[in-house]
């Protein structure tokens, strides 16, 4: 059964669902009294970065958010939107992909379409492609007021990319913005505020 939602990624699944228990999604860390660092602006593209975004861009083990056992990793080498999107400087862009917590509720998938073409303006919640997988047809949206670049053609031919490496070679398109990003520690706080909603949601839909 395909679904469509306004979200990102699909949040109508069927079953199987990923494996739940009745506890909130938890997030490991073991990252306390980090030192001041200083980073090159001038390096990185004109985007505005929190002081803890920042500091987060020096660290290497990733946080881990627990989806009932499944443990979906979040680097701390980069930033993220909240519509669960990771964020890579590339030259003077930024590299987006899928976060380990959209893969898992997308499951596998098969095939990838994009509705603009490279080089486009675009607004935040504009509709810009289309994702199916093993869970349902999705609408993908820009996650901020911005440029989308290019695409990363490789996903067109083996879309099964997001799945296999979905923080490197699966990324999704270069983006340009000037709109604030979350550091790790921030996206995980979203993950933790929304994870009982995403439970119930699941629930739900593997007993329909």
């Amino acid at each position: 059964m395909n679904a469509r939602n306004s979200i990102v990624f699909a949040a109508r699944q069927e079953p199987r669902p990923p494996e739940l228990n009745n506890s909130r999604g938890q997030a490991t860390d073991g990252h306390y009294g980090r030192p001041n660092v200083l980073l090159p602006i001038d390096l990185l593209p004109a985007t505005r970065f929190s002081p803890d975004c920042l500091q987060s861009l020096f660290m290497s083990d990733p946080l881990v958010f627990l989806m009932g056992k499944f443990e979906a990793r979040i680097p701390v080498d980069r930033t993220y939107f909240e519509s669960h999107l990771w964020v890579l400087p590339e030259g003077d862009n930024l590299r987006v992909g899928f976060t380990a917590y959209a893969v898992r509720l997308l499951q596998d998938v098969y095939f990838l379409d994009w509705q603009i073409d490279p080089d486009t303006q675009v607004r935040r919640k504009q509709q810009i492609g289309e994702i199916e997988s093993s869970k349902a047809v999705s609408a993908m949206y820009a996650p901020a007021d911005g440029r989308v670049v290019r695409f990363n053609e490789a996903l067109l031919n083996d879309p099964s990319l997001i799945n296999a490496d979905n923080y490197q070679k699966g990324w999704l398109y270069e983006f340009s913005t000037t709109q604030p990003l979350l550091s790790p520690e921030e996206y995980v706080k979203v993950l933790d505020a929304g994870w009982e909603q995403t439970q119930r949601m699941l629930k739900n839909q593997f007993n329909e």
